[in-house]
């Protein structure tokens, strides 16, 4: 058994020489603290002129430089017309405070279509309520309801204004939103 471990013991020494001696520690050498280099400084070389070498400095040249065009171009505009001011005594209209009411002019048979149509518009928006009037209601539903009465009610504003075709379009946005609110049902 002696033989064996000593057998073992040269394998493990030869494997021990072999592995230091691949790793090359036997012959790198220790790095050496460096200082600083020395730095170097490039320096132009600047040429010795003697003084009756010396060149005149160059003359100025101005040239006259025209104005640049115009970034925008403008146009005359006509002066504003004056108008009379009213007299200090008068006192101002009520009427002049509410807003101006812009509505298209209708013929007279229009007039009566669209007044009509308002109304039966109104009639089948009313209809609708009020088959949805005693039942539970969910948010979508109950929020299509007040949409509903404000159009019903902005179209009899409408109404009273006699603007029949703002009140024609505002009563048929709520027929079309209670078909809308039934369909759902």
């Amino acid at each position: 058994m002696n033989t064996q471990t000593n057998e073992t013991k040269k394998w493990l020494a030869v494997v021990c020489v072999c592995a230091v001696g691949m790793c090359g520690c036997l012959t790198k050498r220790r790095p050496t603290a460096r200082l600083i280099s020395p730095i170097v400084f490039a320096h132009p070389v600047m040429p010795t002129v003697m003084e009756g070498e010396l060149e005149p400095p160059p003359e100025e040249i101005f040239e006259p430089v025209s104005a640049p065009p115009p970034l925008a171009v403008s146009h005359s505009v006509p002066a504003r017309p004056r108008v009379a001011s009213q007299p200090a005594s008068e006192p101002a209209h009520a009427e002049n405070n509410e807003e101006p009411l812009i509505a298209p002019e209708l013929t007279t048979e229009e007039t009566e279509a669209a007044k009509a149509e308002t109304l039966r518009n109104l009639d089948l928006a009313k209809k609708y309520l009020a088959q949805v009037s005693g039942r539970r209601l969910n948010a979508m539903q109950q929020d299509l309801v007040s949409k509903i009465r404000g159009f019903t009610q902005s179209a009899r504003e409408a109404l009273r204004e006699s603007d029949w075709e703002r009140a024609k379009n505002l009563s048929k946005k709520a027929v079309v939103l209670s078909e809308q609110l039934a369909a759902s049902l």
